[in-house]
């Protein structure tokens, strides 16, 4: 199936991963998911290459080998996007409007079509172009075939049989209207079901030129179509190969760059020692004196790697390089960094308005969906970079205690006073800053049920949610299921680059 591949697609899609090799591989890598850093702000660090410690000289490499490296991240990119992404989709071609290429194929596409109704309106009609496109159709209806659809195959090659209709049409025996009509039926047998519309109005269609410009239409979405089902279909055997695939890319690349892994070691030696010295703190007598050595224990590596993990959900793109290995991977990470941020947000909004106000009035279930779909709302556009939470905090404020003096009402509860909604709007007010308290409790048990689930392993099932995360659980268990599978599948990749590391770091802390 996956030799069905539209292959202009595809170089689309490494194309629209991987913008300009030329500039070099760490921007081949960050345009890896170019749609997704629209949502992100602006001046991702991964350019800021000047601060890199240099733990071995650097090695000056050809343009021939750099533009051979940055083809194969390309690839890697693509390979990689197809099995962390479940959502990952080819899209159909869309020239910007205004562009000189959507004009310029505008007027060649005019000129053809024009030219075909010229010929058709002949005395008598000239089937050249016509003919040329019958041809065109017929291979791409025969590309959509499977080796089992024999019957369909043999219909094709027989009613399309380009020798017999070009005979048809030097005698005048050629009926165009009747060859669309199986071509119509046939896109019908083996589109998509998403197209069974766009094919139905097909039919509806009475016109020969306007019909084939239609059709033709319909037949691209209808390879877009194929390509994300191969894409689906070789999925779990790409599964299978990757992670070799892109260990070997890695190598390849750390062969040419061989300071490549100089921001891992970085990271990784931050996460072993932030997780000894907590270690040495819970290790520490009531009356806060050492006892014993002054050493912490030595961390477990994968604990290591774990703690490591959830540190770049906490990582400050701005101002810092992202570690080599992950930089595939870092829009997504500041995806969910953002989801995370707004789940804090919405977890510490959620539990101050349940704990002010009556005592039922969380239970009631639409009114708890409502109050959380509200302040979702009023959060969307906390990636963008004039979003301001304290403006958006004082709206959200105003509004929880309007819906909540409503439901007080409605269920016969004591009304709110004029001293609870002042004092309940200051302390949604207070969340904007990061020292409130009740923000950095739900951020801490936010982050303690990450690590919980991520130390736990994928197989089994999710631990229980901390104490007053109960109002956003379905939304943290969704990023917690994108943070684990992001996580273990680059694990699995780089883990020999990551165990040589830590086996040097933890021995020698």
């Amino acid at each position: 199936m996956s030799e069905n591949l539209d292959m202009s697609n595809i170089k689309e899609a490494e194309k629209s991963k991987a913008n300009d090799s030329e500039q070099g591989l760490e921007d081949a890598v960050e345009g890896s998911d170019e749609a997704l850093q629209k949502k992100i702000k602006s001046g991702s660090p991964s350019t800021q290459r000047v601060q890199r410690p240099h733990s071995s000289p650097p090695r000056f490499v050809t343009v021939e080998e750099l533009l051979e490296t940055a083809k194969g991240v390309t690839n890697m990119v693509l390979a990689h996007e197809i099995i962390v992404n479940g959502d990952f989709r080819i899209k159909p071609i869309e020239l910007p409007e205004d562009s000189l290429e959507k004009r310029v194929k505008e007027i060649v596409h005019k000129a053809f079509w024009d030219c075909l109704s010229v010929q058709l309106s002949d005395d008598p009609p000239s089937y050249d172009h016509a003919i040329k496109l019958v041809g065109e159709i017929k291979e791409t209806l025969l590309s959509f075939l499977l080796p089992g659809h024999t019957r369909l195959r043999n219909q094709i090659t027989e009613v399309l049989d380009l020798d017999l209709i070009k005979q048809q049409a030097e005698n005048g025996a050629l009926d165009i209207s009747k060859l669309a009509e199986f071509i119509i039926g046939m896109m019908g047998t083996l589109c998509a079901p998403v197209r069974d519309e766009e094919v139905q109005k097909l039919k509806n269609i009475k016109e020969i030129v306007p019909l084939f410009r239609a059709i033709f239409s319909v037949l691209d979405l209808m390879k877009v179509d194929m390509a994300n089902f191969s894409v689906s279909s070789i999925r779990p055997h790409l599964m299978q190969q990757s992670v070799e695939y892109e260990r070997k890319k890695f190598q390849e690349l750390l062969e040419k760059q061989p300071n490549s892994l100089d921001f891992v070691t970085q990271w990784l030696e931050e996460a072993a020692d932030d997780l000894m010295n907590q270690k040495y703190k819970n290790a520490l007598p009531a009356g806060g004196g050492a006892s014993g050595s002054d050493e912490g224990p030595v961390p477990n590596p994968v604990a290591v790697q774990n703690h490591a993990y959830l540190r770049l959900l906490k990582w400050d793109h701005l101002q810092r390089p992202f570690p080599e290995t992950v930089l595939m991977d870092q829009s997504r990470f500041q995806e969910l960094q953002l989801q995370l941020e707004q789940l804090t947000i919405l977890g510490a909004v959620l539990l101050i308005t349940f704990s002010m106000a009556a005592s039922g009035i969380s239970s009631q279930a639409n009114f708890a969906e409502k109050l959380k779909m509200i302040v979702k709302i009023l959060l969307t556009d906390m990636h963008l970079p004039s979003f301001r939470l304290k403006d958006a905090l004082t709206t959200i404020g105003e509004k929880v205690c309007l819906e909540v003096s409503n439901c007080l009402s409605q269920c016969g509860f004591t009304p709110f006073t004029m001293d609870k909604e002042i004092v309940l709007k200051g302390q949604i007010q207070a969340v904007a800053s990061p020292d409130d308290p009740i923000r950095r409790i739900m951020d801490s048990r936010i982050l303690t049920f990450l690590e919980t689930y991520l130390a736990s392993g994928h197989q089994k099932p999710l631990p229980a949610v901390p104490g007053g995360l109960g109002p956003v659980q379905t939304e943290l268990e969704e990023v917690a299921v994108k943070f684990v599978r992001l996580v273990n599948y680059n694990k699995m990749v780089f883990s020999p680059y990551y165990d040589a590391i830590l086996s040097k770091t933890l021995v020698r802390s």
